[in-house]
């Protein structure tokens, strides 16, 4: 059966999904989007994400496409849809169409597009391996836009090199994963993670870990760290909306936690899955 998403107020299969050539998010990746997890049919941190969007559509001077419920109506239908109980809904909404100018258009009508991914969350986590690449972002990556070239470059590169992803590094320390916040935890145990500014994306799941690392009496600590003091840690791990906590078992060649996913990282990853089957709606 073919998938089906939602464009612009219809519900229609993947094939006749379209937009225009003239798009601004084809044209000037002029245009934000949000993805959020399904677990056991069911949407975690919602609203957070839905906050976030709200957020990055004003950081760029567009409007909301439309109210929160609405949104949450299109995400019901489409999981309900396509069979999904275990995956994500992902959104973009653009500025729209108008023909090119490097000027925002005035009185033209958002693009929204949305859709579903099925995905394992489930599944037994080995851990990832990561090599350190330069980060050449554009400066507001707390605004989640889709301008995701650097960072699908980097990823690549990783690939090519036999790993599984790259942590970005500026000024010698780390920013981020390609689509994941990062962490490290001390010999003592204190989870390390960047401290939140337009460097990073504050990322929802981030939000919900760290609360809830705290509720467990983890200490946590968020600035900046180096590449050469994640390699000295007792573990790592990063988190996004479609890994929710994954270990980071090697990082540019050196093997932590003995190449295998630490305790505290493993221990979060249940903690999350557990209160978000919950709190999930």
């Amino acid at each position: 059966m073919s998938r089906i998403v939602f464009v612009d107020g219809a519900f229609v299969p993947e094939e006749e999904a379209m937009v225009s050539v003239f798009d601004r998010g084809f044209l000037f990746a002029d245009a934000v989007y949000e993805v959020t997890s399904v677990l056991e049919g069911r949407f975690l941190d919602f609203d957070g994400h839905m906050a976030r969007l709200k957020r990055s559509l004003g950081e760029l001077g567009m409007e909301e496409p439309m109210s929160r419920d609405a949104l949450f109506e299109i995400h019901r239908e489409l999981i309900d849809r396509n069979g999904i109980r275990e995956g994500c809904v992902y959104l973009q909404v653009t500025r729209g169409v108008a023909d090119r100018d490097f000027l925002f258009p005035e009185g033209v009508a958002q693009t929204v597009v949305m859709f579903t991914q099925a995905k394992n969350f489930m599944g037994e986590k080995k851990g990832i391996r990561v090599v350190s690449s330069p980060d050449i972002r554009w400066k507001r990556r707390d605004v989640k836009t889709v301008q995701l070239l650097a960072a699908s470059m980097a990823k690549t590169a990783a690939k090519k090199l036999g790993k599984d992803d790259a942590w970005l590094v500026e000024d010698g320390f780390v920013t981020e994963g390609t689509s994941s916040n990062t962490y490290i935890v001390t010999r003592k145990g204190r989870i390390v993670t960047r401290n939140l500014t337009n460097a990073i994306l504050p990322g929802i799941t981030r939000a919900s870990v760290l609360k809830l690392a705290a509720e467990h009496k983890l200490e946590i600590e968020e600035r900046p760290f180096t590449i050469a003091e994640a390699q000295e840690a007792a573990e790592a791990f990063v988190t996004s909306a479609t890994s929710f906590v994954c270990p980071v078992v090697e990082i540019d060649g050196t093997e932590l936690s003995g190449g295998a996913p630490g305790p505290i990282a493993m221990r979060l990853n249940q903690i999350y899955i557990e209160e978000g089957k919950k709190a999930g709606i």
